[in-house]
C-alpha cells in the first residue's frame, strides 16, 4: 500500500479535470459590452440615457433596462426632449453603440453635445491628496497592501473602471469617429411640402423597420443598438397621413416587436409633441401604452425664466417633470422639476418654490415702514 501526503486531495472516481482546471468555467464567463452594466433589481443589462439624473429615475435599474422604450412628451414649443435625445445618442457614440435616428438628417448629429473634460471637485481634491495618501501607504506593508487585490482578474478590474454614464458640456460639440456609428434613416414619404398629391396608404415608417431588421440581424450579439426618433408625428418631419391610427400604431407596435426580439442589444427613445396631440386623444394614450415608459416635461413660462440664479445656491427650475409610467417605479413622491444647464446638461430635483420677490418684511430689518416715514420695530408690535 502506497504511502500519500496529508492535505492532498484523492481524485474521485472517473474524474478525468486536471488540478487546478476547475476554475476555467467560471474564468470563461461573458463578457459585458461596453456601456452596460446588469440592473441592481433584476439583473437585466441596463445602459445609460446620458443624463445621470435621469437614470436614477428608473428606480432599482439605474438605467434604462435593455429591450425597452421611453417616451418624452413634452408641452409648449420649447425643445427640452430634443436635448435629452442628444445626450442619448452623444452617450452611445462615446460607447462605441450603434445609433439609429428616424426622420433628420446629418445636420442634427453635429449638433451633439461634446465630453466634459472638467474634473469635479472631489476628484480635484482627490488628485491634491495623492501625496499624503502615499505617505501613508508606504507605512504599510506590502503583503497586507495587495491582500484586498487577491483573487481580482484584470477584467474584472477594467469592468470597475469603465464609465456608464459620461458629462458632455453644450458649448462645445461632439466630434464623430470615423466610420461614424450613427445613421440616420429619412422618412418613407417626404413632408407635403411639392403640393403633390400622396398615398395615404403608403405609411412612412415602412422602410425604417425594414431597416433596422436588416442591421439588427446583420449585426453581431454584443453589438448595442439605441433607436432614436425625434419629435413624433411633428408636421415638420412627418406627413399629414402619418398620424393615421393604422400607421403610427402599427409602427410602434412592430418596434416594441423589435425590442422584445432583441432584449439585451436594443433599446429606444421618443419624444413627442403634446401641443399637437393633448393626452385626452385616443392616439395620444395608444402610444402611450404602446411605451414601456413614459415621461412629461412641461417647461415654465419664459416669464418665469427671468429670475436670476443667486451665487451659491441652486439654478432655478424650468419646469416639471411629471412621471406617468416608468420601469422600476421611483423613489418618493416628490413633485419633481428639470433644469438643463451647460455643464451638467439635464439635472432632475425636486421641486421648492423659490423665496417670494417683495417681502419686505424680511428685506428691511430695522422694521416695517409706517406712514409719517418711520419704522416700526418689533416692541411697537407686541401689545
Amino acid at each position: 500500500m502506497a504511502f500519500r501526503k496529508r492535505g492532498v486531495v484523492l481524485p474521485q472516481a472517473g474524474s478525468t479535470t486536471p488540478s487546478g482546471s476547475s476554475s476555467l468555467p467560471t474564468a470563461a464567463a461573458k463578457e459585458q459590452a461596453k456601456g452596460t452594466r446588469p440592473s441592481p433589481l433584476t439583473g437585466t443589462p441596463t445602459t445609460s440615457t446620458g443624463t445621470s439624473s435621469l437614470d436614477s429615475l428608473f428606480g432599482g435599474h439605474s438605467g434604462l433596462v435593455l429591450g425597452s422604450s421611453l417616451l418624452i412628451e413634452e408641452q409648449g414649443t420649447t425643445d427640452f426632449g430634443g436635448a435629452v435625445l442628444r445626450y442619448y445618442a452623444a452617450e452611445g457614440v462615446v460607447q462605441g453603440h450603434t445609433v439609429h435616428v428616424l426622420g433628420v438628417g446629418e445636420a442634427w448629429g453635429r449638433e451633439l453635445p461634446g465630453l466634459n473634460e472638467e474634473k469635479p471637485k472631489k476628484e480635484v481634491a482627490k488628485v491634491d491628496g495623492i501625496g499624503r495618501e502615499r505617505e501613508e501607504r508606504m507605512k504599510i506593508a506590502w503583503r497586507y497592501e495587495r491582500l484586498g487585490e487577491f483573487g481580482t482578474s484584470g477584467r474584472e478590474k477594467t469592468a470597475t473602471t469603465s464609465t456608464f454614464c459620461h458629462t458632455f458640456d453644450l458649448s462645445k460639440r461632439l466630434i464623430l469617429p470615423s466610420p461614424s456609428n450613427i445613421h440616420f434613416s429619412p422618412l418613407s414619404t417626404q413632408p407635403d411640402l411639392s403640393f403633390k398629391p400622396t398615398d395615404p396608404s403608403v405609411s412612412p415608417f415602412t422602410k425604417f423597420l425594414t431597416y433596422l431588421e436588416r442591421q439588427l440581424a446583420s449585426s453581431p450579439p454584443t453589438t448595442i443598438h439605441r433607436i432614436i426618433i425625434p419629435s413624433l408625428l411633428s408636421p415638420a418631419l412627418y406627413p399629414s397621413h402619418a398620424s393615421c391610427p393604422e400607421h403610427v400604431l402599427q409602427f410602434l407596435h412592430s418596434l416594441r416587436a423589435l425590442l422584445r426580439a432583441h432584449p439585451t442589444t436594443t433599446s429606444a427613445l421618443i419624444t413627442f409633441p403634446l401641443s399637437l396631440f393633448p393626452r385626452s386623444t385616443g392616439l395620444t394614450r395608444w402610444i402611450e401604452l404602446l411605451s414601456d415608459s413614459v415621461i412629461e416635461l412641461a417647461p415654465f413660462p419664459s416669464s418665469s425664466l427671468q429670475v436670476k440664479a443667486v451665487p451659491g445656491q441652486e439654478e432655478p427650475a424650468q419646469g416639471m417633470l411629471n412621471i406617468h409610467c416608468l420601469m422600476g417605479g421611483v423613489g418618493g413622491g416628490d413633485d419633481l422639476s428639470f433644469v438643463l444647464g451647460r455643464r451638467k446638461g439635464l439635472v432632475v430635483r425636486p421641486y421648492s418654490l423659490p423665496p417670494v420677490d417683495g417681502d419686505q418684511e424680511g428685506q428691511n430689518p430695522g422694521g416695517i415702514e409706517v406712514e409719517g416715514g418711520g419704522k416700526a420695530t418689533k416692541a411697537d408690535i407686541e401689545f
